[in-house]
């Protein structure tokens, strides 16, 4: 299993920016499809953004398209996530999670401990 740790949320008001890193563990890093998730209270956890482990293909949840953008650099076994113009809305516990799947899904195979991200109106 991959271990992963989360760092970068915080709290900002609304139309405000945050970048989200996420390590990984695992020399095989380049090999995993790599997503984040984010659970806000009282909801189910929701797909947000994911990244092929070639960089090639990425996928975007229909609520962040044009504001979020995930990345990755294999070098250093980290995956990020660009958060612009924050909504009050994209408040959540922000997960990152691993896949050796080429296609990311609820069911990723590791995860990450979250980070909190707050955004004030």
């Amino acid at each position: 299993q991959v271990q992963l740790v989360e760092s970068g949320g915080g709290l900002v008001q609304a139309g405000g920016s945050l970048r989200l890193s996420c390590a990984a563990s695992e020399r095989t890093f380049n090999s995993y499809t790599m997503g984040w998730f984010r659970q806000a209270p009282g909801k189910e956890r929701e797909f947000v953004a994911a990244i092929s482990w070639s960089a090639g293909k990425t996928y975007y949840a229909d609520s962040v398209k044009g504001r979020f953008t995930i990345s990755r650099d294999n070098a250093k076994n980290t995956v990020y996530l660009q958060m612009n113009s924050l909504k009050p809305e994209d408040t959540a516990v922000y997960y990152c999670a691993a896949d050796a799947r080429p296609v990311p899904t609820m069911k990723m195979g590791s995860w990450g401990q979250g980070t909190q991200v707050t955004v004030s109106s």
